[in-house]
C-alpha cells in the first residue's frame, strides 16, 4: 500500500524532478516525509514568494518545469505573484500547494481561502486533487500543460487526507516527447519568397523565440542568410548578439537609435512576438514595412500589429527550413549594416566616463567587462533595465535574464541563486536595485546555506528610481519615493555572506573581480547616477535626428 503522497513523490521523480523549491507547512508533512525518502533535494527558501521565482527561473533555463510547494492560505497566496511571473513569462512551472482535509472540516474555516479560484487567472490550468488515485495521471498531465507552448505554470491543490490516503498499486505513466505541429510547405514558401522580393528585410526575435531548444536553429538561420536582425527585452539572448548581424535590442517603446533600422526595413520577419511585450514598432497603413509573423501560434491582431503573412508551427523547424530556402540566394544587406555601426556607436557613447556615482552606461560596461561568454546576468526590475536591454551585449543563450512580462520586482535574487545552482562553474551576478532587493534580500541565508556562488551588485539611490524617474518626466512634484537602506556591507554579512562598497567608477571592475574571485556570496553595494536616464532618455532622443534619409 502506498499513500497519495508517496504517488505524488514517485511521479516527480518519473518527470525528472531532482529539486523543489519551498516552504512547506502543516498540510504538506506526508510530502515532505515522502520526500525525505526520495531522491528530490527540498530547497528550503525564506519565503514562498522566492521558490516560486526559482522555479520558474528553473524553467526558463531548462526548458522543464521548476516545482514549488506551499502550504494552503497563505503560504498558497504568496506564490500569486511567482504565478503571474511564470504565465506571462511563457515559464514552465509545477506549483503544489496544501490545503485542509476535504473529506471532513474538524477546523471549520481556519485558513481556507478559494486557492484554486485564485489560481486560475494566473496559470495555465489549475486543479484541486480529490482521489489519491487520480495523483500520477494528474501530475503527468500537469506536466504536459506546462511544457506545451505556450509553456507556463499549473498549480495543483493536494489536501491533506488525499496526500495521507492509503492505496493500491498505482501506475506511474511515463513522459511522452511533446512535438509541435510543423507549419505546412505553401506557408513557409510564401515567406521566402517575401524575403527574396524584400530589398532591406529585417529579422525580429520576440519572447516567443527565445526557447532553450530555439538557440541552435535560430543561429544557424541568421548565420546561413546573413539577415540583420534586432530582438526584444525578452527575445535577447536567442541569438549572439556578438554576431556582426546584431542591430540593437528594442528597449523603449519607440523612438530608440534601433528603430532607424525598423523605419529603414520594408520587411520585418518576426520571429516569436508575444503579445506580453507591446510590438516595438507601430505599423501603419501605408508606407510601413510588411510584416511576417513566425511563431507556435497565431498573431493577436490588433491596430499596431497586423502581419501580412503568418507560418504557424514548429518555430525550430520552420527557420530550418527557411534556411534551406534562403542560404547563399540574399544580398548583403549593405545599407543596414552601415547603419548598424552608427546605432551601437551613439549606444556605447560616455560607457567609460569616470562620473561618480555610476552612470548607467559605465555601469553596464564594467559589468560586461567582468562577465565571460558564458557568464549569467540577473537583472530584476529598475530603471538599469532598459540600459543593459540597449547596451549589453550577449554572446550566448540566456546569459541576460530579464522580466519584461510581468516585470515584478524581487525577482533578480532568486532567478541569480537558480542560475547559479543549474550552472555552477559559471559566473553568475544579480543585479538589483536597493528597492527591488529589499524586496526578497532575506534568501542571501538561502544563497549562504546552499553555499553558492553569486555576487549580488545592488544599485543604491535610495529610492524607488524608475517611477521617480517618470514621476519627474511626467511633471510631477517629487513625492513618495525615496526611503533609507540598511549598511548593506553588515547586512550581508549577517547573513553569512561579504560585503564590500564601490567607492569610485574606476572601483567598480576591481570590486566585481576581487567578489567573484572570493567566491560564496558577495554582495557589492554600488551607488549610481541616474541623471543620465533624462538627459539620454527623453531629451537626446526627443531631438534624435533620423540616421538614415528615408526619402
Amino acid at each position: 500500500m502506498m499513500k497519495g503522497s508517496d504517488i505524488l513523490v514517485r511521479a516527480l521523480e518519473n518527470e525528472g524532478v531532482e529539486r523543489i523549491f519551498g516552504v512547506p507547512g502543516e498540510e504538506n508533512l506526508d510530502v515532505l516525509e515522502s520526500l525525505r525518502n526520495s531522491t528530490i533535494q527540498l530547497v528550503l527558501t525564506r519565503h514562498e514568494q522566492a521558490a516560486a521565482f526559482m522555479a520558474a527561473t528553473y524553467g526558463k533555463l531548462t526548458g522543464k518545469p521548476g516545482v514549488c510547494l506551499a502550504t494552503l492560505g497563505p503560504g498558497a497566496l504568496n506564490f500569486s505573484t511567482g504565478a503571474a511571473y511564470a504565465h506571462l513569462g511563457a515559464m514552465p512551472m509545477i506549483l503544489i500547494t496544501g490545503q485542509k482535509a476535504i473529506m471532513s472540516a474538524k477546523q471549520a474555516r481556519f485558513q481556507i481561502v478559494d486557492v484554486v479560484g485564485s489560481m486560475r487567472p494566473l496559470t495555465k490550468m489549475t486543479r484541486q486533487i480529490v482521489s489519491a488515485a487520480s495523483i500520477a495521471s494528474t501530475v503527468r498531465d500537469a506536466f504536459r500543460v506546462a511544457m506545451e507552448e505556450r509553456p507556463g505554470p499549473v498549480h495543483l491543490e493536494l489536501p491533506e487526507d488525499v496526500a495521507g490516503a492509503h492505496v493500491g498499486d498505482v501506475q506511474i505513466i511515463p513522459p511522452h516527447p511533446l512535438d509541435q505541429p510543423i507549419a505546412p510547405a505553401t506557408a513557409i514558401d510564401r515567406a521566402a519568397d517575401m524575403i527574396l522580393a524584400a530589398e532591406r528585410p529585417l529579422v525580429m526575435i520576440g519572447a516567443g523565440g527565445n526557447r532553450p531548444q530555439l538557440v541552435a536553429p535560430l543561429s544557424d538561420f541568421i548565420r546561413e542568410t546573413g539577415l540583420p536582425f534586432f530582438n526584444t527585452q525578452m527575445g535577447k539572448g536567442a541569438v549572439t548578439g556578438g554576431s556582426n548581424l546584431y542591430m540593437g535590442t528594442a528597449a523603449l517603446s519607440e523612438g530608440d537609435y534601433v528603430h532607424d533600422a525598423i523605419a529603414l526595413a520594408d520587411l520585418i520577419i518576426a520571429i516569436g512576438h508575444d503579445t506580453i511585450e507591446k510590438p516595438p514598432f507601430l505599423m501603419r497603413e501605408a508606407g510601413g514595412p510588411k510584416v511576417v509573423h513566425i511563431s507556435f501560434q497565431s498573431a493577436t491582431v490588433e491596430q499596431v500589429y497586423h502581419p501580412d503573412a503568418e507560418v504557424i508551427g514548429d518555430v525550430g523547424t520552420t527557420v530550418a527550413e527557411l534556411t534551406h530556402r534562403l542560404s547563399g540566394k540574399l544580398a548583403e544587406q549593405r545599407q543596414m549594416l552601415d547603419l548598424r555601426q552608427k546605432i551601437l556607436e551613439r549606444l556605447a557613447e560616455r560607457a567609460e566616463e569616470s562620473r561618480f556615482p555610476v552612470t548607467p552606461q559605465r555601469l553596464v560596461h564594467d559589468v560586461r567587462a567582468v562577465m565571460p561568454h558564458d557568464g549569467i546576468v540577473c537583472l530584476d526590475n529598475g530603471m538599469y533595465k532598459i540600459w543593459f536591454a540597449r547596451n549589453y551585449r550577449t554572446h550566448e543563450a540566456n546569459t541576460l535574464l530579464l522580466d519584461n512580462a510581468l516585470a515584478t520586482m524581487g525577482a533578480g535574487l532568486p532567478s541569480a541563486m537558480m542560475a547559479s545552482m543549474i550552472y555552477p562553474d559559471r559566473r553568475v551576478m544579480a543585479v538589483c536595485g536597493d528597492g527591488g532587493f529589499m524586496m526578497n534580500s532575506q534568501e542571501l541565508e538561502t544563497a549562504v546555506r546552499l553555499k553558492l556562488n553569486l555576487v549580488v551588485l545592488v544599485l543604491n539611490d535610495g529610492a524607488y528610481g524608475m517611477i521617480r524617474w517618470k514621476q519627474a518626466v511626467d511633471q510631477f512634484p517629487d513625492y513618495g519615493m525615496t526611503f533609507g537602506n540598511p549598511d548593506f556591507l553588515k547586512y550581508a554579512e549577517a547573513y553569512g555572506a561579504k560585503g564590500s562598497r564601490v567607492a569610485s567608477a574606476e572601483g567598480l571592475i576591481p570590486a566585481l573581480e576581487a567578489a567573484f574571485k572570493g567566491g560564496g556570496v558577495h554582495l557589492v553595494d554600488c551607488p549610481i547616477d541616474y541623471s543620465e536616464n533624462t538627459r539620454v532618455l527623453v531629451e537626446e532622443l526627443r531631438n534624435k535626428v533620423p540616421s538614415v534619409d528615408l526619402a
